[in-house]
């Protein structure tokens, strides 16, 4: 029996040996796969936190520079106003004076012409008095002019209203009035002067107004389309800008929106990797308190066994000792003294392992009978406690699996779904690819076709038209050959008729012939030339037709060259997506086959065990109270 131990313990021990270490290797390849998706993720987010920082330094920058040229917009608009209220000010004082400087030329005009008119004369006050009265009324007339003017009209009304209230004889008078006439001359004369000058002044000033203002309006209108260009220019760019801002904040979003995720899945992949270190090196110290244990119980059975197979105990009992006594000495040496109630306990477990197969039952009952009895209610004790901390373990180890299986078959059904979608991605871009590419080669062909036909065509018409312009020369030259035999012909039957030597009837003969030739060389001429500009036309209406076919064709094999170029290109990403997917499917497969051990394939149903270890320790509590009396 001591041998049956000893073998059972070596093959428990090499047991949990090869069920470490199939542990051990899931252990291993879990701690590598998730520390390097650990770094990975470390090195994704050092790359995205980058990438936001210059996001976040080029929207500043663009905000920085659109809120300039907004500025600068605001502000050149204000100059624009400002420009503009400006210039309607100067335009209105332009008017304005120039108005005044035309009122005051034409009263000037007025006034100068009225004079003129009146000098050798008597002067009419009347008159005088309404042109003075307009220069007077005048803005741009000195004050020194108006005086002078007003002095000039009092002198003549004063010389008027003294020659009325004479009583004088007319002679005297006409003989006195040429005196008056003098002096009215003289006077008038230094104010004509005087309107002259300022005339001239005045038509110089409204000049140069008129050229200020030119040159005002020009100046305005340099400013105006300077300040617009400044303003459509920076409009431009800040609409630029802005579209560029919006682009880096999406992209700044979709960055941010990685890294989120990314130090989400980091922070799992971190979680999963402490809590799987720890449970490993919990299984690993466990397995080491194991074999440490396995091996120290092998050493005492076979310390045992040895000592209860020496001579000593051994051969002393064969010889003193009955058959029947030495045996059940050995066993009183094996398990010490049983009371009654031991005896029930092992009856006990042993049915209950029998009647529900449990092996932890009948290892109890053999301990229980091996051991004495003062040990045995602490054996159970021991053993209910272990089985409890062992459907705790197995509970914690449910949960993790659950976690860990449910997971996983998301990951692999999502992985197979998408390798599903891009396999019937995949085959549909082959079959557009193959159709574009023999469209592709039908045009082609189609086009070689065109220029063989074109080249051919070309060749013969070559030929044709140097066959066509002999025929025409060749015809041209017996023409004239003809025509030049006829000549002759007709000279010498014309000299021979008078002579009367040679028959006029044969030579006309030769002549009607030779005209028939001539009309066959000339038919021959026209019928060529026709057929020559004929195939000529029929030719160049084939070769442009030709060309725009070609060119069609051309232009339709390369817009099918991009589309294909995009389909290729659309396959390569696809297939790229499908490798990569696989690979996570892979990955996801063998790890449920490293999942399939321990969470799947076990033998026995979750539930069963609970069962089966509710039944075991209801089992060890009843013998328990067996062996306490209860």
């Amino acid at each position: 029996m001591m041998g049956e131990m000893k073998e059972k313990a070596i093959a428990e021990k090499n047991a949990e040996e090869t069920a470490w270490s199939k542990e051990n290797m899931w252990c291993k390849g879990q701690l590598k796969v998730k520390t390097k998706e650990i770094a990975d993720a470390d090195t994704k987010m050092t790359d995205l936190t980058a990438a936001i920082e210059e996001n976040v330094a080029e929207i500043r920058d663009l905000t920085d520079r659109i809120k300039e040229l907004e500025e600068d917009v605001v502000r050149w608009k204000k100059d624009q106003k400002a420009a503009t209220a400006v210039r309607e000010n100067e335009k209105v004082d332009f008017r304005a004076t120039v108005a005044d400087y035309g009122e005051s030329i034409d009263a000037l005009k007025g006034a100068s012409a009225t004079l003129k008119k009146q000098q050798g004369a008597t002067a009419q006050a009347s008159l005088l008095e309404e042109s003075f009265l307009q220069v007077s009324r005048s803005k741009m007339v000195p004050d020194e002019a108006k005086s002078a003017l007003a002095a000039f009209l009092q002198g003549t009304q004063a010389s008027q209203a003294a020659a009325a209230s004479s009583d004088e004889a007319p002679d005297e008078m006409l003989h006195r009035s040429a005196p008056e006439a003098a002096g009215y001359e003289s006077q008038s004369g230094g104010i004509v002067q005087m309107l002259e000058d300022l005339l001239d002044d005045f038509v110089a000033k409204k000049t140069d107004l008129e050229k200020e203002e030119l040159t005002s309006v020009n100046a305005y209108g340099g400013i105006m389309q300077h300040l617009t260009d400044n303003i459509e220019k920076a409009s431009q760019e800040i609409s630029r800008k802005t579209k560029r801002r919006a682009e880096t904040e999406e992209a700044k979003g979709e960055n941010e929106g990685n890294l989120k995720a990314t130090t989400s899945d980091r922070g799992e992949d971190a979680t999963y990797l402490q809590d799987t270190t720890i449970a490993c090196e919990q299984k690993a110290a466990d397995f080491a308190a194991s074999q440490e244990l396995r091996a120290g119980e092998i050493d005492a059975v076979s310390k045992a066994a040895e000592i209860i197979g020496s001579s000593a105990v051994k051969g002393a009992g064969e010889k003193n000792l009955p058959a029947a006594s030495a045996a059940a000495s050995l066993v009183q040496l094996k398990s010490g003294v049983q009371s009654p109630l031991q005896e029930r306990v092992v009856a006990f477990l042993e049915g209950r392992a029998q009647s529900s197969g449990s092996r932890v039952l009948l290892q109890a009952a053999q301990q229980v009978a091996a051991n004495p009895f003062v040990k045995v209610k602490k054996m159970i004790k021991d053993l209910i406690s272990k089985i409890m901390e062992e459907a705790t373990a197995e509970t914690e180890a449910k949960g993790w699996c659950d976690t860990e299986l449910g997971t996983n078959k998301i990951t692999r059904e999502a992985r197979t779904e998408d390798a599903n979608n891009l396999n019937a991605d995949i085959e549909d871009l082959n079959a557009e690819i193959a159709d574009l590419t023999q469209t592709i080669a039908d045009l082609a062909a189609k086009v070689k076709e065109l220029e063989a036909a074109t080249a051919e065509a070309t060749e013969n018409r070559m030929d044709a038209k140097a066959t066509n312009e002999q025929t025409i020369k060749e015809a041209q030259e017996a023409q004239t050959a003809v025509e030049a035999a006829t000549a002759v012909l007709k000279d010498f039957y014309a000299k021979a008729g008078e002579s009367g030597s040679v028959d006029s009837a044969s030579g006309g003969s030769v002549l009607s012939f030779l005209e028939v030739i001539l009309s066959d060389f000339a038919r021959l001429e026209s019928e060529t030339t026709s057929a020559e500009q004929t195939e000529a036309d029929q030719y160049d209406d084939f070769m442009f037709e030709s060309k725009k076919d070609k060119t069609l064709k051309e232009g339709e094999s390369k817009n099918l060259g991009g589309t294909l170029t995009d389909k290729q290109g659309a396959l390569q990403t696809a297939s790229e997506e499908l490798k990569g997917n696989n690979d996570q499917l892979d990955k996801a497969n063998a790890y449920y086959d490293k999942l399939k051990p321990t969470c799947v394939d076990s033998g026995i149903t979750y539930e069963d065990r609970v069962k089966a270890r509710e039944a075991e320790i209801q089992s060890l509590g009843e013998a328990l109270k067996i062996l306490q009396g209860v």
